[in-house]
């Protein structure tokens, strides 16, 4: 049986450690406005307000100006519903129903501290930014680089390589660096018998940032990581699926910081190309008559 020991990095080289924390702190009050957010909408709902069922941003120009005359005593859901700007005012006699409540002052008394927090929030998460746009100012291109993967924002590649750093020569190659960052299934054979393949844990902060990328590479359409997650969630299931696509961006990111190269995308149809084209005639061919087609497929010409 065949051990590998793999190397433990307390933190990456390269970039400073304030960087880190930095970023660790906004991402933390990142999640914490989104667990605000959630809050608000809680309590709107328990006080009968259906906002959300119609604004697709009850923090919008729109929403703050409902919910600010709310707080301020206003329940005639005509005068409420005529706060609502841009295309919202289509909307109308949806939110007049959806303001038909029962908001009484209690509501009013946390939905106005909740708006106070996020205001902060927003203050702090603008705050953080600015400063930790100038401390990582010296690895402004590598964030171009990562910035440059589909589903990677600006924020995403800032939290990536403070985690990672810039050097990839402290990991030597990718295996290692998806080893230690956790996504990196193993395949234990004893005896001639397969054992756990499960990924160990990894660093936590990157976990996040990973996952957050790869959250954000599935949403982007016709790229070879959305293929990829398309081609293994029927057999593997979404969490080992997602597992899959984690490791391919930080194989990506591997070679982009190691070779100072941008992401090169293989494209939605990679998966095809590598197939055998006969092999895959015959699936299609069998999907089709399964569901009560005739086929009668004809191979195309050959090249001349």
């Amino acid at each position: 049986m065949l051990v590998v020991q793999v190397r433990r990095f307390s933190r990456p080289r390269g970039v400073p450690q304030g960087v880190q924390q930095l970023t660790r702190y906004r991402k933390a009050q990142i999640e914490e406005r989104t667990r605000e957010t959630q809050r608000l909408d809680k309590i709107l709902q328990d006080a009968g307000v259906k906002l959300s069922s119609v604004a697709s941003d009850i923090l919008g120009r729109s929403g703050r100006a409902m919910l600010g005359a709310l707080i301020r005593g206003t329940t005639d859901t005509e005068v409420l519903a005529d706060l609502a700007l841009g295309k919202l005012r289509k909307k109308i006699p949806a939110l007049r129903e959806a303001l038909t409540s029962r908001f009484s002052g209690h509501h009013a008394l946390i939905v106005a501290a909740i708006l106070s927090k996020l205001d902060f929030l927003d203050e702090l998460i603008a705050s953080l930014t600015v400063e930790i746009e100038k401390a990582i100012a010296p690895f402004a291109h590598q964030i171009q680089l990562l910035d440059t993967i589909p589903g990677v924002d600006q924020r995403t590649a800032q939290g990536l390589l403070a985690e990672i750093g810039p050097n990839m020569k402290v990991f030597a190659n990718a295996a290692r660096l998806a080893s230690w960052a956790g996504v990196c299934p193993g395949n234990h054979e004893s005896a001639g018998r397969s054992k756990s393949g499960a990924t160990r844990k990894g660093p936590r902060w990157l976990g996040i940032y990973l996952h957050n990328a790869a959250m954000g590479a599935l949403r982007a359409k016709n790229t070879y990581l959305a293929a990829q997650y398309a081609r293994l969630r029927p057999r593997l299931g979404h969490a080992r699926a997602l597992v899959a696509i984690k490791h391919s961006i930080l194989v990506a990111i591997f070679h982009m910081l190691d070779r100072d190269q941008p992401y090169h995308d293989l494209g939605v149809n990679y998966f095809i190309r590598r197939e055998d084209p006969q092999r895959r005639a015959r699936k299609l061919i069998r999907q089709l008559e399964a569901i009560g087609y005739t086929v009668n497929a004809e191979p195309p010409p050959a090249a001349a």
